[in-house]
């Protein structure tokens, strides 16, 4: 511990005593938060960023391009010195507020990994990219079947009803397309495709009547019903601004939908400015009886207590967290009997993109700007294992990309103000959302000597792609081509991104659920083996990756998770 660091319990045991402490406020931890406090917990949510209201804190949220200092783009010496997080997704002079600077948090790259956080009141649920897929059966059973990973302890048919309860709750857009690879859910209309997506979907189909294009199933409230409504959120209005958070709640966050629900209870108190340095183990009680912060502004250190835990800081700050959650119990972390806590840590892979323009369709355009993309579901070693890797793809697909204005050769003059009065070639863009194979030798750990400004351990990154994530990216780089020009599209370009592992913001594993003590932390309950009044439902829970987007699943796995605290009783 830092020497400037204070160790206080103000108030007494009692006074910072809950029924259950949530570590984190993002997408999981906002469900946490509900699902207890709807339970009638005293729930304590610890976040280690700054407090954010929904609508006051939003403060680009109406501003017009020409409001922006710099247009939207960060000014140089920003990006000099903050070049990881320049390159998110999403990141620009509109969203900075939501993203931390890289000097703030340091972390060790052993080898290149670009790990992208929001600390705040909500996390990384005001900045994601909000497509909801759910994953199908062979998800959880094609890693052990193949051989590349473990067992999951659960199977589709455990989830099935929680991703039901939580899409309808949160709000999710979509079709019942009826494919096995993509299983159908409780969807809101789906936004229509424009009409080169149609034309676009009619080729593909002809030629590959195997590959599916889909409307996207994302978190964007495009009918309300009447529980999105008590929640005070209104429809979305198409204006795809959503990463500066949304005043009109159209998209789903922690910020405008789960926590003020819990907020209604009575039963919540959320903490900000709170760096959670480990979760307290009683070696005499058998279980954990709380958890320790570091206030950011003051350094004080205080212990909170709660008798159910809920770690949800996103899944390499909840691997950080129960690997210096130590005791005489637990030497090596919190329920590492195993020596497993932080190994097998997996993402999935971006690295492939293919595109190219579009001829006609000039005299048409598209309504509004969708927030939306298109899906092609998984083609690949779905119910057998038919490639040279193992694993499979799905790709999100842009069609109107390169509409905003005609080329000109002139960039000053009439020529060029005349250029920006017409809308340019539409243009395809599809990229890949590939799965990873889950090894051991991909893991996080705990830096020997350095500590960050709490004097908390810095995280270790040692994790890297593999030859199966480059097959996988070459038959994706092949058959997205193949697609393309079955769609007519001309001037096809491939690109291999070779971006580090992380930047994805999928980042999963290193303490995951399975069936064996042995071979898992968790078991099918996201409840630690070793340590039973501990859950861990953020993406750190994960057993393997699958090709489709994992948010929606966290939400359910943390929402069956609680029903199983409140239906076990005393912990």
């Amino acid at each position: 511990m830092a020497a400037d660091t204070l160790h206080i319990n103000s108030g007494g045991v009692a006074q910072n005593t809950y029924d259950a402490i949530v570590i984190g406020s993002g997408i999981s931890g906002g469900w946490a938060a509900k699902e207890l406090c709807e339970h009638g917990l005293k729930t304590l949510v610890l976040e280690r960023g700054r407090d954010v209201k929904h609508i006051k804190d939003y403060p680009t949220a109406t501003m017009s391009p020409w409001e922006f200092k710099h247009r939207g783009r960060m000014p140089y010496e920003f990006a000099k010195a903050n070049p990881l997080i320049t390159e998110a997704a999403g990141f620009g002079e509109e969203t900075e507020h939501f993203f931390i600077k890289d000097a703030d948090h340091p972390y060790v790259q052993e080898k290149p990994f670009e790990w992208i956080r929001g600390y705040q009141v909500g996390g990384k649920s005001l900045i994601w990219g909000r497509a909801c897929p759910r994953w199908s059966p062979y998800e959880f059973i094609n890693p052990a079947k193949y051989g590349y990973g473990i067992d999951w302890p659960i199977g589709y048919n455990d989830v099935a009803p929680w991703y039901s309860y939580v899409e309808g709750f949160a709000g999710i857009s979509g079709n019942n397309d009826g494919l096995e690879a993509m299983p159908d859910g409780n969807y809101l209309p789906a936004f229509d495709f424009n009409c080169v997506e149609k034309e676009v979907k009619k080729r593909i189909s002809a030629k590959y009547p195997d590959r599916h294009m889909i409307q996207g199933r994302w978190a964007h409230l495009s009918q309300p019903k009447d529980i999105h409504i008590k929640q005070g959120r209104g429809q979305c209005q198409v204006r795809d601004m959503c990463m500066r958070g949304c005043p009109f709640g159209g998209y789903f966050s922690s910020n405008s939908s789960t926590l003020p629900w819990a907020a209604k209870t009575g039963n919540l108190t959320v903490r900000p400015f709170s760096v959670v340095h480990s979760i307290i183990y009683d070696d005499k009680k058998g279980k954990a009886t709380g958890v320790r912060i570091i206030d950011t502004n003051t350094k004080q250190q205080t212990d909170y207590f709660a008798r159910i835990i809920f770690c949800n800081a996103s899944a390499l700050n909840s691997n950080l967290i129960l690997l210096n959650s130590t005791s005489n119990r637990f030497p090596n972390g919190l329920g590492n009997d195993n020596g497993l806590l932080g190994k097998y840590v997996c993402f999935q892979n971006y690295r492939g993109a293919v595109g190219g323009r579009i001829e006609g369709f000039e005299d048409k355009y598209y309504y509004g700007r969708r927030p939306s993309e298109s899906m092609m579901a998984n083609f690949r070693n779905i119910k057998q294992h038919d490639m040279d890797f193992v694993g499979g793809y799905m790709a999100f697909i842009d069609i109107n990309r390169n509409r905003g204005i005609r080329n000109s050769d002139e960039q000053i003059g009439a020529g060029f103000k005349e250029a920006m009065g017409e809308a340019g070639e539409w243009g395809a863009y599809m990229y890949m959302q590939g799965e990873t194979i889950p090894k051991e030798s991909n893991q996080v750990y705990l830096d020997k000597d350095k500590k960050d400004q709490w004097g908390i351990p810095l995280l270790t990154m040692n994790v890297g792609y593999d030859d199966n994530d480059v097959k996988m990216l070459h038959d994706f780089l092949t058959e997205g081509q193949a697609m393309l020009d079955a769609a007519g599209v001309k001037d096809i370009y491939t690109i291999d991104n070779n971006w580090a592992p992380g930047r994805d913001i999928h980042e999963m594993g290193g303490c995951r659920m399975g069936k064996d003590p042995k071979t898992s932390l968790l078991n099918g309950f996201n409840q630690l083996h070793q340590c039973k009044n501990v859950f861990v439902t953020d993406g750190a829970c994960m057993t393997s990756t699958a090709n489709q987007s994992p948010s929606i699943l966290y939400m359910a796995l943390t929402a069956r998770a609680v029903d199983y605290v409140v239906k076990s009783g005393p912990l």
